[in-house]
């Protein structure tokens, strides 16, 4: 007998659906069709074959294999007669037909995670570096800081400010060349004429002097006389307008721990402002001695303040809270020479020519080209070093040490004699003797205390006149 063929349409799948071996098919799925000709054991015959062993289908041949493990107590060869014949199961678990599912799907490489993250980075780089140009130029163009708002720029008349706006005007630089070199040096105004007060050894041996004022306008000067005594000169500039003189105060009203302001050129740094007290006044300051023949020594009964004071203040003014002038700045004392740790600036001892000693001088300058020392008329012995000035035994090159008819000899001075006290202030040496004395003018009267064989006696005098160098 011949196979029949099924005339169903195909299934839609070949997978053998999930269930056991035993049901062949899945819920829903109607059992094949039974084989025309077949009993209810499932066997036919074809072409007198035996429907026991097995049989052919489509030109596939299926042997009678048993299905299953053998059971019971029977014989193997009992068990296989007794089995159905095997049938073509499209449900089997290896189906004939293979079904073409496509390409299968590739997952995703590691290169390609690698590259998408880093164009991902860069790209997310770019646009913050981009957003972050913006918000800085935006932030730049908002900022604003906290700030005082504008106010008046004027300044109290006594306080530092308004009194170097009040001075400046009327301070002046001075360039000086000269044989050995070129300085700088300060000075101020003293009237509309031009002339101008500064200290002798800024322009000593000078060829040149130019005087720059503060408004930056340089003009030639000359020179009207100067005294190495006093340590002050006096100077002159022709045409120039708009000259603003300062005004002179009185240096016998100056009291320690006043305020003062220096105004000066320290290492030609012009208009330049300090400010400090007057820490001391009468205070017997020498200076000079280049010399050595003492013709170039300067005596002073200084102004002491601890305004800094450095090189090219010399000549400056010294100004009190009126901003008038009390002193010119003359010196400072720095370190000893010996002292390794010596500094060269200011240190805190500047010294100033007291104004009422500098108005009489620059009077005398500016009318005579020459000023005027007050003395005694004796001569001292500068090696003495005993307390007090010990007037000398002689005089120079064999003369009197006490000049017949001086102002000495009048008061009853005599050889050997020590002036201990100048007007009840006390004296140490001679060079102190000699300050307390210029800071008087000619003709002005003294009471010197004098020890003579162990006993003082005071004296009174009349101070004479000699021209200064």
């Amino acid at each position: 007998m011949a196979d029949r063929q099924q005339t169903d349409p195909a299934p839609q799948w070949w997978s053998r659906p999930e269930g056991t071996v035993e049901d062949g098919r899945r819920e829903g799925v109607p059992a094949p069709r039974p084989e025309a000709g077949s009993g209810s054991d499932g066997s036919g015959s074809d072409g007198g074959e035996s429907g026991g062993g097995g049989g052919t289908i489509g030109g596939v041949t299926f042997g009678s294999e048993p299905v299953g493990e053998p059971s019971g107590g029977g014989e193997p060869a009992q068990q296989a007669a007794d089995a159905p014949a095997v049938r073509y199961d499209p449900w089997a678990a290896v189906p004939l037909q293979v079904v073409d599912r496509g390409r299968t799907p590739r997952g995703i490489r590691l290169w390609q995670v690698v590259a998408l993250s880093l164009g991902t980075a860069l790209l997310a780089g770019g646009i913050g570096g981009y957003a972050g140009v913006l918000a800085e130029r935006r932030s730049n163009t908002r900022l604003e800081l906290p700030q005082a708002a504008a106010a008046d720029k004027g300044r109290a008349p006594e306080s530092v400010a308004g009194i170097a706006a009040t001075a400046l005007p009327g301070v002046v630089t001075l360039h000086v060349r000269g044989a050995k070199g070129s300085g700088t040096g300060t000075g101020f105004v003293l009237d509309q004429q031009g002339h101008i007060l500064t200290n002798n050894h800024v322009v000593a041996d000078s060829k040149e002097i130019a005087v720059t004022f503060s408004t930056g306008e340089s003009v030639t000067a000359e020179l009207v006389g100067r005294d190495s005594g006093y340590d002050l000169a006096v100077v002159k500039v022709s045409g120039v307008r708009g000259l603003q003189p300062l005004s002179l105060g009185n240096s016998e009203n100056v009291k320690v721990g006043d305020p003062v302001v220096a105004i000066g050129a320290p290492f030609d740094l012009s208009n330049t402002v300090t400010a400090g007290i007057i820490s001391a006044t009468g205070r017997p300051v020498t200076a000079g001695g280049d010399k050595g023949d003492g013709s170039d020594i300067s005596y002073v009964d200084a102004l002491q303040t601890d305004a800094p004071i450095n090189p090219g203040n010399s000549g400056g003014p010294l100004l009190d809270a009126k901003a008038h002038v009390v002193g010119i700045n003359s010196a400072i004392r720095g370190a000893d020479k010996d002292d390794p740790t010596r500094q060269g600036g200011s240190i805190g001892l500047g010294f100033a020519i007291p104004i009422n000693q500098g108005k009489r001088v620059a009077e005398e300058l500016i009318r005579t080209g020459r000023a005027t020392h007050p003395v005694i008329g004796v001569t001292l012995d500068m090696d003495y070093t005993g307390d007090g000035a010990r007037v000398g035994d002689k005089g120079e090159d064999g003369k009197p040490s006490v000049v017949a008819d001086g102002p000495g000899a009048r008061a009853g001075i005599r050889a050997g004699d020590v002036i201990t006290k100048v007007d009840g202030q006390r004296v140490r040496g001679g060079d102190e003797l000699i300050i307390k004395i210029r800071a008087h003018r000619p003709g002005d009267p003294l009471t010197l205390t004098v020890l003579r064989d162990g006993r003082e006696s005071t004296l009174k005098v009349v101070l004479g006149s000699a021209n200064g160098s």
